[in-house]
């Protein structure tokens, strides 16, 4: 087996509140430890750059294509993710030979793999060269290219950590960011050491994809209608009333019905699902369509889980939770409950995967991304 290596991994996910930094000791197979972590804000200027990213980025022709507001995003990103790597050394006295590499996955903001683009802005050289760390960067890319959907690339990650515990199964691991996505794993226990553990045959056993809206339509609706970022323990939504009739329509969308594996941008889903409602009766329908379009996408795995561990923001959210649990038959737990981070799981995982690129070992499979056959990725930087 090759020898285990400390890993950094830099998630900004399409939450836009920051830089998720956190540490890993992997040999991209195996997590042996999982280390500290941290995150580093955005500021209000640094998420109003992003936005105005977001706004352009459908516009471009070419995913190398940086007008000016995308450019000016990168900037900032690349920035910020020096910021955070650099505190993050310091706060826990580890010195750049300390960490074998970083991997940074940038800020997405735009992701249309039918058109074969999906954009992550950020410098990966430049980060390598202020960090004086290698850098592996640009996950995506190469599973679009190879007819993938560049997304999601957690799910082997979720595999390596459930084969270290013994949580019922099938399982899923449910991340919801600002999309919701699902990591399907199986009853087969071979099988499930096989996809954490074997090189070019991992990940046979897995089905994983993005089911729908996570936080990023209903983040938003709060900031237009309450001046806040998020619904906060999901207190909005748990005053309002859902809006049944706009839901079905909502869930009438062809997204829901499509095969796996799928993907789906950010603004796939946007406020105006939830227009001329009230501010809480906003809330409790787009939270009520994150909930439900799990539901759906679980009515497309093999078999349904008895276990359901939840991940990213949304698991924050118990008015979310609540509504998960009434749509599906599933035990609905937290990562915290079962002893694995529940904000920093993307961070980790792009710190295994990172590891997995220096390996030369795949990061997208076909029951993952849709991709035809195993694939690696990223590119590494060397500053």
């Amino acid at each position: 087996m090759n020898a285990r290596r400390l890993a950094i991994g830099l998630m900004s996910g399409t939450s836009m509140d920051g830089v998720d930094v956190a540490a890993v000791e992997t040999d991209g197979r195996r997590v042996f430890a999982v280390g500290p972590s941290l995150l580093r804000s955005y500021r209000d200027d640094e998420r109003a750059a992003i936005r105005a990213a977001l706004a352009v980025a459908p516009s471009i022709v070419g995913r190398a294509d940086r007008p000016p507001a995308l450019a000016e995003a990168e900037r900032i990103v690349t920035l910020a993710h020096i910021d955070a790597v650099e505190e993050f050394l310091r706060e826990n006295g580890l010195a750049p030979a300390d960490v074998a590499v970083v991997g940074f996955h940038g800020q997405t903001v735009y992701h249309a793999p039918a058109r074969r683009i999906t954009v992550q802005l950020g410098d990966g050289l430049a980060l390598a060269r202020a960090i004086r760390i290698p850098v592996v960067y640009d996950f995506r890319a190469a599973d679009v290219a190879a007819g993938g959907e560049g997304a999601p690339l957690v799910p082997i990650y979720h595999a390596a950590l459930a084969a270290g515990c013994d949580l019922p199964r099938p399982l899923v691991v449910l991340n919801i960011g600002g999309v919701a996505n699902l990591t399907w794993i199986g009853t087969d226990e071979d099988r499930s050491d096989l996809v954490a553990f074997a090189d070019d045959a991992a990940g046979c056993g897995l089905v994983a994809f993005d089911c729908g809206p996570g936080n990023a339509a209903l983040d938003d609706w709060c900031l237009g209608h309450t001046g806040r970022a998020m619904d906060e323990d999901g207190r909005l939504a748990a005053s309002g009333r859902i809006d049944e009739t706009r839901l079905a329509r909502l869930l009438a969308d062809p997204f829901f019905d499509l095969p796996a594996p799928k993907s789906l941008d950010r603004n796939a889903f946007t406020v105006t699902a939830a227009e001329g409602l009230s501010a809480a009766d906003g809330a409790a329908t787009l939270t009520a369509l994150t909930a439900r379009a799990v539901a759906k996408g679980i009515e497309l795995l093999p078999e349904a889980p008895r276990t359901i561990v939840v991940a990213g923001g949304g698991a924050h959210n118990p008015t979310m939770l609540g509504m998960i649990a009434a749509a599906t038959p599933a035990r609905v737990t937290t990562a915290a409950e079962v002893g694995w981070s529940t904000d920093f799981l993307e961070a980790q995982a792009f710190a295994h995967l990172a590891v997995r690129h220096l390996e030369r070992l795949p990061l997208s499979f076909p029951g993952t991304t849709g991709v035809p056959r195993p694939t690696c990725g990223g590119v590494s930087a060397i500053g």
